[in-house]
């Protein structure tokens, strides 16, 4: 197993990453919370996908996705404008200018982005198209206390979409609406 740079790092599952020797171990205590090693797959030279880094979010109001995000447990990690040129042409909205929020999942490994356009304004409406539309569905979250979790983003506006169901003596889980209709699943691992 080779540890270097970004681009010649091998995936390893993480029963074989805990099998493995000290020098493994050490090598991974070794990455800090601001630069974490990527691990890569390489298959036919090519290196795969290394991570899922964010999730995308529209919203109209930034402040009251922003509350009901942090409600959840996720940590605001800054907001910021992005505008110019170089935005654009990754979009293909030409002068556009957006208002953005990074929250960080508490174990550090992925965000949810959210977006407020100021320009080009929202064209289409999503928010509350049923859970078999085409498209983007929601985002599941694993929670440790499904019923305290839903008491308290209620008090932001979070309603159930229908029930709080029992998979089999593994999962509580439920689809929720949060402000704006943004649909996100919880589920509690109960076995």
């Amino acid at each position: 197993m080779r540890l270097c740079h970004q681009t010649n790092l091998e995936l390893v599952d993480v029963e074989t990453f805990r099998s493995h020797s000290c020098k493994l171990r050490f090598a991974a205590q070794v990455v800090t919370r601001e630069y974490r090693a990527i691990f890569a797959i390489r298959k036919n030279g090519r290196v795969a996908l290394q991570r899922m880094d964010n999730v995308g979010i529209v919203v109209e109001s930034l402040d009251a996705a922003i509350s009901f995000f942090v409600e959840l447990g996720l940590e605001l990690e800054g907001r910021a404008m992005i505008e110019g040129d170089w935005s654009g042409r990754v979009t293909g909205l030409r002068d556009q200018r957006v208002e953005i929020a990074m929250l960080r999942m508490p174990d550090g490994h992925g965000k949810i982005e959210l977006s407020r356009f100021l320009t080009p304004p929202p064209v289409a409406d999503h928010r509350n198209a049923p859970v078999n539309a085409l498209g983007y569905l929601r985002v599941m979250f694993a929670v440790d206390d499904l019923d305290e979790t839903l008491a308290r983003l209620r008090e932001h506006g979070a309603q159930l979409v229908d029930e709080v169901v029992q998979y089999k003596d593994v999962y509580r889980l439920c689809y929720i609406r949060g402000p704006e209709g943004i649909l996100i699943g919880l589920a509690e691992q109960i076995g």
